[in-house]
């Protein structure tokens, strides 16, 4: 019976697709997630984009080269079509695909104020998908949301195992560069480009990504001599100067945080990378006008834990927030590990946190990012409560009294979480 058991499982096994969509979330009951992790009233439809620069752009080596990317982009529907599915690679290029929750090429839903559109910028390496559930959530609520496969950057093309540093060059220069690009990509898009309020708009970055969203919203690089040389890997000294000054540059490439666009009104940096080396100039920190919501793991050994409170620290903006997720290293941003990671420590160790589940970790991101976005974006006012939170969320009892839970949160679900905000410093 046990023999023919497993020559059924064998045949089944065979019988099925080598790659199927897979469902990444179980199904919790709504009470033990944050509340803003709730889907919106919208239908979420997705497509994907390719767009070029209008214009050569400048590469690390300083010569001028055609760039394109492709971007993951979802935007509120009405339309009902093919169900989505995404498919991407794992560090060591084992191809997986995900069940999306959105429609693939639906029609966009008429907007009549126009859609705020957020930008989604993965670490090094990684993928445009790695955090799909914040673009397909923050979609249901209303929002245009375009992810970028950062060229020279993805699993795809770096061959982490044997050249893990390959694409971390381009990743310097271009990281800031690709999310101004995509925000005047979809603005102009025809597509989006009816439905959209450009000059509303957030940025959302991940390790590498967060590096460039700090940039984008003001923050200038400044890489030494030795800096730039270590980070590149170049040796000769004229080459290391030409590097230097293509990388110090503010706001996607332009030369002053007077540069950044008008349009970018929040940001959210997750687990940023840099500020463990100070490669930002502390005073262009201290003036950025855009609000920004830091959040990382208190032992971040990729980014840095330290490195990230000194971004905030310098950060200028008054409503500018560092969450910090106790106990947690460097994997506060992606979705799930797919059931193709689970083979070795190399592929898990890019999703895998050691003492949290990453779907509460998801959540919580979803939470705070729609109310970031919903406050500072769209300036609905009753959103500022949900950062209104201060201190440990821990409920520790006072006087044999547990406090009340954060605003959003129902009782015991907030277990360690830590806010600290600008204005309360």
């Amino acid at each position: 019976m046990k023999t023919l058991s497993l020559l059924a499982g064998v045949l089944m096994a065979s019988a099925l697709p080598v790659h199927s969509a897979q469902t990444l979330y179980k199904n919790y009951p709504a009470d033990v997630m944050p509340a803003l992790s709730e889907s919106g009233e919208h239908l979420v439809g997705v497509k994907t984009v390719e767009v070029t620069y209008p214009e050569p752009s400048m590469a690390i080596d300083g010569t001028m080269k055609k760039r394109s990317l492709t971007l993951e982009v979802w935007y509120p529907t009405e339309a009902k079509s093919e169900v989505a599915v995404y498919s991407d690679e794992t560090r060591s290029g084992q191809v997986f695909e995900i069940q999306a929750d959105a429609y693939r090429d639906a029609n966009i839903k008429a907007s009549d104020k126009g859609y705020p559109v957020v930008v989604i910028s993965h670490g090094y390496t990684g993928y445009r998908t790695i955090m799909y559930y914040l673009g397909e959530h923050l979609a249901s609520h209303g929002y245009v949301v375009a992810a970028i496969d950062h060229t020279d950057s993805t699993n795809k093309e770096v061959n982490f195992a044997e050249s893990p540093y390959s694409g971390f060059p381009s990743t310097l220069l271009n990281r800031s560069r690709d999310q101004v690009f995509t925000l005047n990509a979809i603005a102009a898009h025809s597509f989006f480009s009816g439905d959209v309020d450009e000059s509303k708009a957030g940025v959302i970055g991940y390790s590498m990504g967060g590096f460039g969203a700090v940039s984008t919203v003001g923050g200038c690089y400044a890489f030494s001599n030795e800096a730039a040389a270590m980070f590149t890997g170049v040796k000769e000294p004229a080459v290391v100067e030409q590097m230097q000054s293509a990388l110090n540059t503010c706001a996607g490439g332009n030369a002053s945080t007077d540069d950044v666009l008008p349009a970018w009104k929040a940001a959210l940096a997750l687990a940023p990378w840099g500020g463990q080396h100070q490669l930002f100039s502390s005073e262009s920190l201290a003036n950025i006008k855009v609000p920004m919501l830091y959040i990382a793991g208190d032992n971040d050994d990729i980014s840095g834990y330290e490195g990230i409170r000194w971004l905030f620290e310098n950060t200028g903006n008054a409503h500018s927030k560092l969450l910090t997720v106790k106990n947690a290293r460097h994997n506060v941003a992606p979705h799930p590990a797919p059931a193709e990671a689970y083979g070795n420590e190399f592929d898990i160790g890019s999703y895998l946190e050691p003492a949290w589940d990453n779907q509460k970790l998801n959540a919580i991101n979803e939470h705070f990012a729609l109310a970031l976005m919903n406050c500072h974006v769209k300036d609905i006012a009753e959103a500022c409560d949900y950062l209104a939170v201060e201190g440990s969320s821990d409920q520790a009892p006072v006087n044999g009294k547990a406090p009340e839970p954060w605003y959003g949160f129902d009782n015991r679900w907030a277990l360690g979480l830590q806010m600290e905000s600008k204005e309360a410093n």
